[in-house]
């Protein structure tokens, strides 16, 4: 059983294997400080106390890992695919063996229950064994010709170097759901993760530098956000730039990748409906409700938003699910409780923000609805009924543990009023009509639907919404082709 370490003393004493924790950046396969000498504190979001310090480069050292990727690309695109795997498969070994150690990192720095922490490490570990298979796949497709004597080919090639941008909610999965698809393809990776969770990308670098991969082919760059991406958003030689996190950030991103004409791959914001029917299994909707809403405290973007109910069941469900959110514990994640800290004062006044305007438009709270005493970024697990259309909860996404429910009367009206959004990532429903399910899948306009069920994402599958969810996709096979340039031969052997 992973030990749990002192709160105000210190918050990694339970390390099995201390140097996971770096604190200097990783480029060019050296370890490097901020020439400026200059550190960013990274804080525990349950007691408020540093964890450590990481090296906050510049501008000018962000460029410099630019050219470290530029220079190592050339090798290692030409390098066999068996070897670019068998280098991914042995970083999945490494983070399989140290995936305790990984999960105290992550939870000391993002706040989340420690058995989240170990679902998400597993869950970051699988995309580098399904990369580490997909990059052996045959990447040249014959095509029928249609001019006499011709042959053709299409051949799918590396792109170059690939900016990678992770945000701090899931900073082990984000990073290795782009690293290892950029690195299968062939590209070089510059990454840069969140000022908040740096920890467990640095943790990262230290497996991927012992697992073999060479000097310039994936760096991780520390520091503030505008100083370290800028320079690569201007940068011709970085071709495609991949970023998870706020529709906002997204759209600046990609306003200032226009003039290099960058492939992009942005996955943003969610503003997800739960729909719950007269005919669905009720148990199973509450259960299902409650993880879609709870799990990472509600810092997710795949959390539900929106939780719709037809009229016959909406009283029952209310007070069922409404239970359950009473019964759940809130605690340090090294205490392994159900929900842990916000990651900082903003999220926290946005849920304050949007129960305050919920309450004053005519909706009923029914738990919760306040900061716990167990610290400022403890916000109980909230629950609202009666909300009304207009208010803001239902028209921006949370981003935190307060459930906002409100009861429709129809088919029509409840999929009217989940595509009512610019968000489209996913869409959960509750049904036991197998004509109605296939109506829903068809008419709800996001890139995921979920079933009678929460859990969907995975290595195999494409992750990714529509309209300003985002664009392209992760995971799977389609995960391949932001890195990725097509290139049509034609020859005639006369």
């Amino acid at each position: 059983m992973l030990a749990a370490p002192r709160l105000h003393d210190e918050p990694m004493s339970g390390l099995a294997d201390r140097s996971l924790l770096r604190s200097f950046a990783y480029v060019g396969g050296r370890w490097v400080a901020a020439r400026s000498g200059e550190s960013l504190p990274v804080i525990d979001p349950a007691t408020g106390a540093e964890i450590g310090r990481v090296a906050n480069l510049s501008a000018s050292e962000s460029r410099a890992a630019v050219d470290a990727a530029d220079a190592a690309f050339p090798e290692w695109a030409a390098m066999l695919p068996q070897a670019r795997s068998a280098l991914l498969r042995r970083w999945f070994k490494l983070m399989r063996e140290a995936r305790e150690d990984l999960a105290l990192i992550l939870t000391c720095e993002q706040g989340k229950p420690l058995s989240e922490s170990l679902g998400e490490i597993d869950y970051a570990a699988s995309f580098l064994e399904f990369y580490a298979e997909e990059a052996k796949r045959p990447n040249i497709e014959s095509v029928t010709s249609h001019l006499p004597g011709a042959e053709m080919e299409l051949w799918r090639e590396p792109v170059g170097v690939a900016a990678l941008i992770t945000p701090w909610n899931f900073p082990s999965a984000m990073l290795t759901r782009k690293t290892a698809a950029a690195l299968a393809a062939g590209c070089t990776v510059v990454a840069h993760p969140s000022a908040e969770t740096p920890f467990s990308a640095l943790a990262l670098a230290e497996l991927a530098e012992r697992a073999g991969l060479p000097a310039g082919v994936f760096n991780v760059v520390t520091g503030e956000a505008p100083v370290i991406v800028a320079p690569w958003t201007e940068d011709t030689r970085v071709r495609a730039l991949s970023f998870t996190g706020s529709t906002e950030i997204g759209k600046l991103l990609y306003r200032q990748s226009a003039d290099t004409v960058k492939r992009l791959v942005l996955e943003l914001g969610g503003h997800a409906p739960f729909l719950v029917f007269a005919e669905a299994d009720l148990d199973r909707a509450v259960d299902e409700a409650v993880k879609a809403k709870f799990a990472t405290t509600g810092q997710d973007c795949l959390g539900a938003n929106r939780f719709l109910v037809e009229r016959p069941v909406y009283d029952e469900f209310c007070a069922r699910f409404a239970e359950r959110v009473k019964a759940l514990t809130l605690g340090p994640g090294i205490e392994d409780r159900d929900l842990g800290p916000l990651m900082n004062a903003k999220a926290v006044a946005k849920q304050e923000e949007q129960v305050a305007d919920a309450t004053r438009r005519g909706a009923k709270l029914l738990t919760g609805g306040r900061t716990s005493p167990l610290g400022p970024l403890f916000y109980e697990p909230t629950v609202l009924v009666d909300v009304p259309e207009d208010a803001l909860i239902f028209n921006e996404e949370t981003f935190g543990p307060v459930a906002a429910i409100a009861p429709f009367e129809t088919e029509e009206e409840a999929v009217a009023r989940a595509n009512d959004t610019e968000y489209g990532l996913v869409a959960y429903v509750h049904s036991q009509d197998p004509r109605r399910i296939y109506r829903l899948s068809r008419a709800l306009q996001f890139g995921m639907v979920a079933v009678n069920r929460t859990k969907v994402t995975g290595a195999p599958i494409p992750f990714g919404g529509m309209k300003q969810s985002g664009v392209a996709r992760e995971g799977a096979r389609h995960g391949l082709e932001a890195f990725t340039d097509i290139k049509y031969v034609c020859r005639d052997w006369a």
